[in-house]
């Protein structure tokens, strides 16, 4: 297997957990900062960032009544998180909705993990002619 197969076989998942790395930063800081005045909480769109590090096409529309996709998640920054109840002191975080985020980014990226490790796996056993 050459090293482009290699990466073509493990490509998607490796790049899932840099993506999910990524946004347990952003989530944890956003957690860290729930206290700080005027404070812009900060999340990335998991499924257009995975799309544009794979190389996945752009969605396009095909009739004028579409709806156009992309917009500043396309860009590949992080964006800022709209509040469900803005506090008075400015601060976007929520709580609850960063634990919530935070929680599933985890246990998501604990299978991506497990998922990579059992690709490797196989490999290895196809390595070893078991």
């Amino acid at each position: 297997m050459s090293v482009s197969g290699f990466r073509d076989h493990i490509g998607l998942h490796a790049e899932a957990l840099v993506l999910r790395e990524t946004r347990n930063n952003l989530l944890t800081s956003n957690i860290a900062n729930a206290a700080t005045p005027h404070y812009k909480a900060r999340d990335i769109d998991f499924t257009a960032e995975l799309a544009r590090a794979t190389g996945g096409g752009a969605l396009r529309t095909t009739e004028a009544r579409h709806m156009a996709v992309g917009g500043p998640a396309a860009t590949g920054k992080a964006l800022y998180r709209e509040p469900v109840t803005p506090s008075l002191d400015g601060n976007t975080v929520e709580m609850a909705v960063e634990q919530m985020e935070f929680s599933e980014n985890t246990l998501r990226y604990q299978t991506s993990l497990a998922l990579l490790n059992r690709r490797i796996s196989g490999l290895m056993t196809a390595i070893k002619g078991e």
